[in-house]
């Protein structure tokens, strides 16, 4: 082992071979006493984390930042790797043997002789070999394969563009917004009977109804929320730089009052 550790320090620059090299050090049985003992499932949220570290910095629009991110999600694609690799499940030239394959067999119109002259064509093409490949035998199988554990938001939008290969889907956007005043309706009713277990139901409708008409005005329900909640946290935030400047608290005022100051910070947000 001391061996293998001075040939990773001897060297100038490295490679994702020699990060799987680390990873199995760690990992050994005179490794790191954390990562040794880590799972699937104990670093499963860790993998997540990252992977919306990912995102923040393409938001951000900050190379640097992008390259460190993308740095740990590759960490972690290793680390699971190594974890199969010592049950001699897989390894990480499997994964990418996989990978290589799936790309070469779902862009026929690049390795084979189908002809694909349009981004259409070749989603469609692309839904073809996938539904094959994955043995998907029916309409209802795809929507299934949608993991369940994707923030609701995108799982439910997704679901609906797949029903609309199948023709499960509203003709147009002012279909999808007359569905969604229906289930607004029915949630109040649920509301005004008192059943919780209605009131539930029929607020999962309006949010998936939300989710569709989206969709149809091709809109993305996650960024439109999460554009909503920034909204919301500044105004928030301006509204309590409103109320402390007249010398108060905002756990102190009324709703009432709270609303006056709310609704003057909308107004100087808007200037």
């Amino acid at each position: 082992m001391q061996d293998d550790i001075k040939s990773i320090l001897s060297k100038e620059s490295y490679n994702v071979y020699d990060l799987a090299e680390i990873v199995r050090i760690l990992r050994s049985e005179n490794g790191c006493p954390w990562d040794k003992v880590q799972t699937h499932q104990s670093i499963r949220k860790d993998f997540l984390e990252e992977v919306y570290e990912v995102i923040d910095a393409i938001d951000c629009g900050d190379p640097q930042m992008l390259r460190e991110e993308l740095g740990d999600v590759l960490l972690q694609v290793v680390f699971h790797t190594e974890i199969e690799k010592e049950k001699e499940i897989f390894d990480f030239d499997d994964v990418a043997n996989d990978v290589c394959r799936k790309l070469i067999i779902r862009h026929p119109h690049v390795f084979g002789n189908t002809d694909a002259d349009n981004v259409d064509t070749v989603l469609k093409n692309w839904d073809a070999i996938k539904k094959e490949t994955k043995g998907q035998e029916t309409y209802a199988d795809t929507l299934k394969s949608v993991p369940r554990v994707f923030p609701a938001l995108m799982r439910a939008q997704k679901l609906g563009k797949r029903a609309k290969r199948a023709g499960m889907d509203f003709a147009c956007a002012e279909d999808a917004l007359k569905s969604l005043e229906d289930e607004i309706r029915e949630l109040r009713e649920a509301v005004e009977s008192g059943r919780k277990d209605d009131i539930s139901e029929e607020l999962g409708d309006v949010l998936f109804s939300c989710c569709n008409t989206a969709r149809h005005l091709e809109l993305d329900a996650e960024e439109v929320l999460t554009a909503a909640s920034d909204k919301f946290l500044s105004r928030f935030e301006q509204t309590e730089n409103l109320i402390r400047q007249d010398g108060q608290d905002m756990s102190a005022l009324s709703i009432d009052e709270l609303d006056v100051y709310w609704r003057k910070a909308k107004k100087c947000m808007k200037h």
